[in-house]
């Protein structure tokens, strides 16, 4: 089954690639890797909330905002390539802006994660990384960059 039957099995559409909020492009190609720039979670071109994840914003709604940073992110692996071409998820990087003494950032980075493996199944398997910072842009709770290795 290709990735895009199953995104329509799954019932997601990939929503329209978020606009950069600064001097970058959404995705770049790099010999059969594409390279996603940091995606926050925007609907329709805005932030659904800001803030702190464990202060204004729960673990569960943060991990539901990482699966939107990730459909953002396959959105500009599919404008660039086409989600077809995907053959492996690489690598997820998240970043969650953190409360202090939060330290919760591989719950809220799951979000991201089990939706991989929810399009990909294992080829959705990667490596990852999730970090607390003290700031995002515009006050995101979240954002997510993935690398996916695609088929010539």
């Amino acid at each position: 089954m290709s990735h895009s039957a199953r995104l329509a099995q799954l019932g997601i559409t990939l929503p329209t690639v978020a606009q950069p909020v600064a001097a970058y492009v959404p995705a770049v190609r790099v010999g059969n890797q594409v390279w996603t720039s940091g995606q926050l979670p925007f609907i329709d071109g805005q932030l659904p909330a800001t803030g702190k994840v464990g202060a204004e914003i729960s673990v569960e709604q943060a991990e539901g905002y990482a699966r939107q940073c990730a459909l953002n992110a396959l959105a500009a692996v599919d404008a660039l390539v086409g989600i077809d071409k995907v053959t492996r998820v690489l690598k997820i990087v998240g970043f969650v802006a953190s409360a202090e003494g939060f330290s919760q950032q591989p719950a809220v980075v799951n979000g991201a994660s089990h939706l991989m493996g929810e399009i990909f199944a294992e080829a959705g398997q990667h490596a990852r990384s999730a970090v607390g910072v003290a700031e995002l842009p515009l006050n995101s709770p979240v954002e997510v960059e993935i690398i996916v290795e695609i088929a010539d």
